[in-house]
């Protein structure tokens, strides 16, 4: 799936929410009412409970995007930053950080999403950078799809190869099942 340059300069604010998890970030994309904010908030708790590294928000609902050399990079809206919405108790101030280079895009709510998806279903082009893709149907919860990828992505920078098995948080998964 490929989407438009959110600007000609490569750059530009888009409705979507974004979480550092590790050293790369999440891209949380999808319709109002899709669970942006919630997923958001499941990987800051998800990151407390060790089912992932240290998860920490950089924006909800509205985040910058932008190409650099280092990658596609997303920031929050400087008014929102540090806010996230969190359904039944409103607008709540957290801890975030300013910005980070995205690792993989979650799409909620996703058209495409299927059951044993095809291998460029599990891709998307943003202004120009490739990226890993999780297109998440709407009868879908997207904690544990994000979970699953974190603990078995060949080459995602999320797991470290040691022999034939990817280890991350105790998970030990032949890359082969998961990859091919």
């Amino acid at each position: 799936m490929t989407e438009p340059a959110a600007s000609s300069s490569g750059s530009g604010t888009v409705h979507a929410s974004a979480v550092k998890v590790g050293d790369r970030a999440v891209l949380i994309r999808g319709p109002s009412g899709a669970g942006k904010s919630r997923l958001a908030f499941d990987l800051m708790l998800a990151g407390r409970a060790g089912m992932i590294p240290a998860a920490m928000l950089i924006g909800d609902d509205r985040v910058h995007l932008e190409r650099r050399a280092d990658g596609l990079v997303v920031r929050a809206a400087a008014a929102i930053a540090g806010l996230i919405e969190i359904r039944g108790l409103g607008l709540r101030r957290c801890d975030f950080v300013a910005e980070a280079v995205v690792g993989l895009v979650v799409d909620l709510a996703a058209g495409d999403a299927e059951r044993l998806p095809q291998p460029a279903a599990l891709r998307t082009t943003i202004n120009g950078v490739e990226l890993p893709r999780i297109p998440v149907g709407e009868s879908y919860e997207p904690l544990p799809l994000v979970v699953a990828a974190f603990t078995t992505l060949e080459g995602s920078g999320l797991t470290t190869d040691e022999g034939d098995c990817s280890k991350r948080f105790d998970n030990h998964i032949i890359p082969t099942i998961v990859t091919k």
